[in-house]
């Protein structure tokens, strides 16, 4: 059960949201960094010199300084460099920003009226420009950044991408009364963080319906394994088969549009544990539960949450079967490492 005093919507986007007694969402900025060179250098690329140049570029570009560890600017080297055209990226870099107390600070975000989040908003903008189209020199080797923001981590973007859907889109031509989205997609979540405790390692119907349930009445739910990596990036360290993709359907669409709201730009800390889950979350375009891909996933309005069973053997066998009918995949670059 959550314990936010404030309705999800209500939320600012610096806080931090208790889901349950130990699981939180905790606010983030995270930018995907795209890396050309500048130059007619064919050097490698030194990713320790890359993290400190950007790392000093944070701290010293802004009035209030942005300091983030190492450990937040995850680089994907693109695979194969010799044979990629000279205008074509060497590598992506993820970059997290989780230390946002220093945003309150500045002046004009007073928490008054949705004033926060309206500034926030203005104020990631402004740094995203700052940083899009920035040339870094390591000793001599001059790189090119193209900054973006991951769609998933922009409601604002995602709203206005479901409603030029319903009413331009395939979701216009849709019969009956006004069409809108209620299902939501989370993909990258640590599987053992939904499970039963001392039953299995897999992520369990149940424990996952109260998770979730925190937001409003859940429709339909389906949870299976997530083990898509990139292909286009070097991913030899990336850790596959631990991680869970989940689809939730709300009964109501003022549920699922703040729970979407909630969970876009935050990751999952769970009580205890170091880690946290930089998950990436979107809506449901392709109607996954009217198209029959979730044969054997289990109702919540037929089965009462008492009446999961968590069997680990079928389960896997629906998980295997979901992923090679799925349409879903993940982006060209798709990170999928934890770290501790």
């Amino acid at each position: 059960m959550s314990n936010n005093p404030k309705p999800f919507e209500s939320i600012p986007p610096t806080k931090q949201v208790q889901l349950t007694n130990d699981l939180t969402l905790i606010p983030r900025i995270k930018f995907t960094l795209t890396i050309y060179r500048a130059d007619a250098s064919v050097s490698p690329l030194d990713e320790w010199k890359l993290k400190k140049s950007l790392i000093n570029f944070l701290k010293s570009s802004f009035s209030h300084p942005i300091s983030i560890p190492e450990d937040d600017l995850i680089i994907r080297r693109f695979k194969d460099l010799k044979k990629r055209k000279r205008e074509d990226p060497v590598a992506i870099v993820t970059l997290f920003i989780r230390d946002l107390g220093f945003v309150e600070k500045i002046r004009g975000f007073e928490d008054e009226d949705g004033v926060l989040e309206k500034k926030f908003l203005e104020w990631r903008k402004v740094l995203l420009e700052k940083m899009d189209g920035i040339e870094i020199n390591l000793e001599g080797v001059r790189f090119r950044v193209s900054a973006t923001l991951p769609i998933s981590d922009d409601f604002q973007s995602m709203m206005k991408e479901w409603q030029e859907f319903y009413a331009f889109g395939p979701g216009s031509y849709s019969r009956g009364s006004k069409k809108e989205p209620d299902t939501i997609i989370l993909r990258s979540l640590p599987s053992r963080w939904f499970a039963e405790p001392r039953v299995s390692s897999k992520p369990s119907m149940l424990v996952t319906h109260t998770i979730f349930s925190a937001f409003g009445k859940i429709r339909n739910l389906n949870v299976a394994e997530d083990d898509d990596l990139g292909k286009d990036a070097d991913d030899e360290d990336m850790i596959s088969g631990l991680q869970c993709r989940i689809f939730i359907q709300f009964e109501q669409y003022k549920d699922f549009s703040s729970a979407l709201k909630v969970l876009c730009s935050r990751s999952l800390q769970k009580e205890g544990s170091r880690m946290k889950a930089d998950y990436e979350v979107s809506w449901d375009k392709d109607g996954f539960f009217e198209s029959g891909k979730h044969h054997t996933q289990e109702r919540i309005n037929q089965f009462g949450p008492g009446q999961y069973r968590n069997e680990g053997t079928r389960h896997s066998s629906y998980s295997s079967r979901t992923r090679s009918r799925s349409r879903y995949s993940p982006e060209d670059v798709h990170s999928k490492r934890f770290r501790g």
